[in-house]
Order: structure tokens, then sequence, then C-alpha cells
């Protein structure tokens, strides 16, 4: 009779059980990242691999921004990319490479007309691509040449806004779509209404010892290609779930309907890109307004000057024009007195205030004198709408 068995489990891929000879079963490796996970990550991995871009927060919204060209039709607004730098050599036609061959259906439309770029844009609109953007809107005289591409590009922002034009041997009136997400590359700002419209990119020259990869289009487009055609397969299946998607967003107004298309992208990723994403619509908007405070923002800054004056003044009812550029001129921490040779003067001040519908009058003073002033309920309307002062943090009880 045979001698019993011992009562042994089987081995199994999960055993840790020790065999002579081999080495223990390793873990089962963990589960893959989702499909659209992977992708984000390879388009983000390729961008850093040829470009150095300001932040984190660029590389992320880049790839979001190409992402979100491949449901174009899915979007109620087509956000631009605004890629600038300070002078040439930042990496800004590099950037556009790239992206060139990973968007949906590019159109590049350097020294294009803007009658042909709107008759090229369809119901399914290709991704417009612009570089050198500088030469269009470099200079007032050139802007004013370019004016009728400009509107195309505001227009082509926000769904359902085409442009008219005679069309046909009978002259008819006919409607061509404007619809369209594009990216631009220049030196310099873009007029501020691209710029409102766009994700900002702003370039930087490498410093010594930051070095990226040199861009080949024959060696290199097939990588790029195959990640695009991933993104395809990825995001196709997703369109109807993209239109209905209202992703809760983390800034208002121009600033939400610009970045809504690649939250949305984020959100349809999941993992980490709906934080990231969210994060780097938060600091890249706030960025761009400081920006807009800096340079628009000569006539923000008198207003803020101006508020500063009437406290230093005791908050009088109205102020003396003479003594309001008296105050303005004599303050070191102001641009004020390098204004013009004489400072700031009293034809300055009434251009930098007539966009706010501000301007002085004859008023009445102490002792019956009459003298161009303004009344400080003249600016409380344009303070709360364009330099609000901050909310008072509240105090706590004892």
């Amino acid at each position: 009779m045979d001698e019993a068995t011992p009562n042994t489990p089987p081995l199994t891929l999960a055993s840790t059980v020790a065999i002579p000879g081999q080495s223990p079963t390793a873990e089962p490796d963990p589960a893959p990242a989702p499909q659209g996970e992977q992708v984000l990550a390879g388009i983000r991995a390729q961008i850093r691999l040829y470009v150095v871009l300001p932040s984190e927060e660029a590389f992320t919204a880049v790839t979001l921004w190409v992402a979100a060209t491949h449901l174009q039709t899915a979007w109620q607004h087509a956000p631009r990319l605004a890629i600038v730098g300070p002078a040439k050599r930042c990496g800004k036609s590099r950037l556009l490479d790239v992206i060139t061959e990973t968007v949906h259906d590019p159109l590049i439309t350097v020294n294009a007309s803007p009658a042909a770029v709107f008759r090229s844009i369809t119901a399914t609109p290709p991704t417009l691509l612009v570089d050198e953007a500088d030469t269009l809107f470099g200079s007032v005289k050139v802007a004013e040449k370019n004016e009728e591409m400009r509107g195309l590009l505001n227009a082509g922002h926000q769904r359902n806004r085409p442009t008219l034009r005679f069309s046909g041997p009978n002259h008819e009136v006919a409607k061509f779509p404007t619809f369209a997400m594009a990216a631009l590359a220049g030196i310099g700002d873009l007029p501020d209404t691209i710029m409102d419209r766009s994700v900002v990119i702003r370039m930087r020259r490498r410093r010594p010892g930051e070095k990226v990869a040199e861009f080949r289009t024959v060696r290199d487009t097939p990588t790029l290609h195959a990640l695009r055609d991933r993104l395809v397969a990825w995001l196709a299946p997703l369109h109807a779930e993209a239109t209905d998607l209202t992703p809760p967003m983390p800034v208002e107004d121009r600033a939400a309907d610009t970045w809504e298309p690649l939250v949305a992208v984020a959100d349809l990723a999941g993992g980490q890109w709906p934080d990231l994403a969210r994060a780097a619509c938060q600091a890249m908007t706030k960025h761009e307004a400081e920006q807009d405070q800096d340079s628009s923002g000569l006539g923000i800054r008198l207003l803020v000057d101006i508020r500063r004056a009437f406290a230093a003044e005791g908050n009088p009812p109205v102020i003396r024009t003479s003594r309001l550029l008296d105050i303005l001129n004599k303050d070191d921490e102001t641009p004020w007195p390098e204004h013009t040779a004489n400072g700031l003067t009293p034809r300055g001040l009434q251009i930098l205030l007539k966009d706010y519908g501000i301007s002085s009058a004859n008023r009445r003073f102490h002792s019956d004198v009459q003298a161009k002033g303004f009344t400080r309920l003249q600016f409380t309307d344009s303070w709360a709408r364009y330099c609000p002062e901050p909310e008072p943090e509240p105090t706590t009880g004892a």
C-alpha cells in the first residue's frame, strides 16, 4: 500500500514558496493606465523632448489643447493657442512644428489671405496654424492691413459666428463659417482681442545647459503621427459624451470659455489629468490677468492712483484737476512723473480716462471759485469694475 501523499496545496502564480534553483514568483504587474492617460502622457513626453516650456502647467496646457483639436465639433468655443516670446530663438516655431504633426487636420496659414482661410473652414473645421504672426499684427500699420484676419480669428472663437461675403456670378450674399481652433506663434503679444481668447504660452530662450532634441521631419513625424492616431482612436468614440460635458471650472467668463475644452478632455482622461488641468488653468489665467494689469494697465493704474490721491486728500467730494495732477506727478513710485517731459498733463489725463467715460468739468470750490475738476462719484463705478479693493478679512471674536 502506497504511503499517504502529504496534503500540500498546489503551487499557484501567487505562491511565495521558494523552489530550489528558482527565484520566488514576482507580484503581478499593476494594471496599465487607462487609454486617455497613456496617450496624453505620450504627447506631453514628445513635446518635452523638443522644446523647453516656461512651466509644467504650460506642458499640461499644450498637451490638452492638442487633444482638444480632435473634438472641435463637440465644443462651444475654439480656444486659440498663443505661442509668444520676446525675441527670436525662443522655440516658438519648434513648438508649432510638433503641434502641427499631432493636431486634427492642420492648415498652415503663413501669409494666407483671410478669404483663403475662411473658405478652408468647413463644418468639420481644420486646425489653423499661423507662424510669424507678428508679421500680421506687429505694428499699427500692418495690423490695420490685416484687420480682416483679426476679425476672423476673433469670430472663430465661438460657434455660429459666420462671416458674410458676396459669392458667385450673381454676387449673392453667402455665409462662411469661421469656427476653428487656431495656434499662432510670433514675437511679442498678439492683439488684445486674440490674447483674451487664447491659452497663452510665453516662450523663453533656453539657458546654458538646457538641452532638447533636434527635430527632423522625416525621422520624427512617424512617432508623432502614431500618437495623433492614438488620440483619434481614444477620443472619436467619446464625441457625444464630450458634447454633453459641462466640466466644473475654476475660472469664469471668457477664461472659462477658452479653457473649458481643455478641462473637458482632462476629465475624459481621468487619473491625474483633471487636477493638472484645473491647476494649469488657474495659474496661467492668473498670470495673464497680472500681465494685463501691468501693460493694459496704464488706465487701470491711473484709476488706482487717483483713488489713492482722493484718499490722501481726505476723500473730498470734488478735487481740482490741477491738484490731482500735482499729487500724481510728485509720486516717484508711479509712472506719471515720466509720462511726458512735463509729467502727466491735463490732455494726457483726459485721454487715459476717456475709455472709462470720465472727464473733467467746471466745478465750484471754496469761496465760490470755479475750476476744472473731478467728483469722486465719477470714479466709483470704474473703481468697482476694474480695480476693486480687496475684501477686508473677517475678524474672529475673542
